[in-house]
């Protein structure tokens, strides 16, 4: 992705020395007395980080404590540890949580534009707060779809096919092979795939400043009618996923021939190779009702707390997180996908199967910027469940997501309509 130039070298050693290099030399003094950092991050990106923090740490002489926080408590645990004066120094957040903490003033702003050049695009998008950087983009995720090369081969496709009409064609044919399976992991608790077609079809998500919902429109009609037809016709269960055990084990047993999912399914696959050899598996864009386009893309970003006292061993520990090579190093470990545009001039990412992600990234969705949209996905999700369980038509479901859209909008408009928020 772009030609940055080849700089492994020079970035590999700038990420931990540069901005640092005035504490490694001042460690023996008042540095040495300094505690360490703080730095929080989630799921495997939590659980690996202290790998990252060795190389860190003999370069600087700053020690870092990392602490994995589960993710499903994340959001109200950084809310309650701002409230309470007691956000680490350095901390992991998604995309679409930068606009929250950046307005009720827990975000250090990005100190210099250095930190955020050479950063893929889309990531970069996804994370800026009215053209301000506020995070580092550390990872980007966009959806794609695994697929099991035998059983598409067994059903007359190399490849899955990439518009939406054909893609449920092709469903319909592994179907008809394997009649007592389903073909795509979709599950009802799992609303990115649905979202991921509405971006497809063009929709504008909310009207009027972003303070009403949008959903009763053509587009939205168009999305969950093929949405709901991938359940009707039992290409997809009727499941939450607290229904299947392990859905993993599902995909490599064959019970299903497509899962659209995330870079992160990478690293079980390699990990499980032992139940699916790679030779069964590919990876390939989001099929779109006339082609590829948008898909839903998650990103990891990396911020300092408004409130550490060490404002320079922070922001030189973002550094190193961000650089090119420790990037690659976590692309590694964890398959997490580098937001560092040279990244992507290496060798290490120049394989077949990360070329779907890359090519994803150059067509990203964007999501509403608005502090209220995580509420807003949701509620839309629950709503889809209702639809595709037969207890709601598509106008009434639509009508019912823009109805609750401008409850949780309700505050948001009238800041907008008294001009204190634009």
């Amino acid at each position: 992705m772009g030609d940055r130039g080849r700089r492994q070298d020079g970035v590999t050693r700038r990420s931990v020395l540069a901005g640092a290099a005035a504490l490694a030399a001042s460690s023996c003094g008042p540095r040495s007395a300094s505690p360490p950092l703080r730095f929080w991050a989630t799921s495997y990106e939590g659980d690996y980080a202290p790998h990252l923090m060795p190389a860190f740490t003999a370069a600087t002489g700053i020690k870092v404590d990392v602490q994995s926080v589960p993710s499903t408590a994340t959001h109200e645990k950084m809310l309650t540890a701002f409230a309470g004066g007691a956000l680490p120094d350095v901390f992991v957040l998604p995309s679409g949580w930068i606009g929250e903490f950046a307005m009720i003033g827990a975000l250090a702003p990005v100190p210099a534009l250095d930190y955020v050049e050479d950063i893929v695009p889309s990531a970069l998008a996804l994370a800026q707060i009215e053209g301000k950087n506020f995070a580092v983009p550390w990872s980007a995720a966009p959806q794609v779809q695994f697929y099991r090369r035998d059983l598409l081969r067994d059903a007359g496709y190399d490849t899955p096919a990439d518009t939406w009409t054909a893609w449920r064609e092709m469903g319909r044919a592994i179907k008809h092979r394997r009649p007592d399976e389903f073909v795509f992991l979709t599950l009802l608790n799992w609303p990115d795939t649905l979202f991921s077609m509405l971006y497809q079809t063009g929709m504008t998500m909310l009207r009027e400043r972003d303070t009403r919902g949008n959903f009763r429109s053509p587009e939205a009609e168009f999305a969950f009618a093929f949405y709901l037809s991938l359940f009707t016709e039992k290409l997809a269960p009727r499941a939450l996923s607290t229904e299947v055990q392990d859905a993993f084990a599902a995909f490599a047993q064959g019970r299903y021939a497509v899962w659209p999912s995330w870079p992160s399914l990478l690293l079980d696959l390699h990990r499980r190779r032992a139940e699916i050899p790679r030779e069964r598996w590919g990876v390939a864009r989001l099929a779109g009702p006339n082609g590829f386009g948008p898909a839903a893309m998650i990103a990891s970003n990396v911020a300092v707390s408004a409130r550490t006292t060490q404002p320079e061993s922070a922001w030189a520990l973002v550094r190193h997180l961000t650089s090119t090579a420790t990037e690659l190093r976590f692309q590694q470990l964890i398959g997490n996908l580098p937001a560092r545009e040279t990244a992507w001039t290496l060798p290490q990412l120049q394989v077949p199967m990360l070329r779907p992600f890359a090519e994803q990234m150059r067509q990203p969705a964007m999501a509403p910027k608005i502090v209220e949209w995580e509420r807003i996905q949701i509620e839309v999700q629950l709503v889809a469940e209702h639809v595709v369980r037969g207890l709601l038509t598509i106008p009434q479901a639509l009508a019912t997501i823009d109805e609750r859209i401008d409850q949780i909008l309700a505050k948001r408009r009238a800041l907008v309509e008294a001009g204190r928020i634009t």
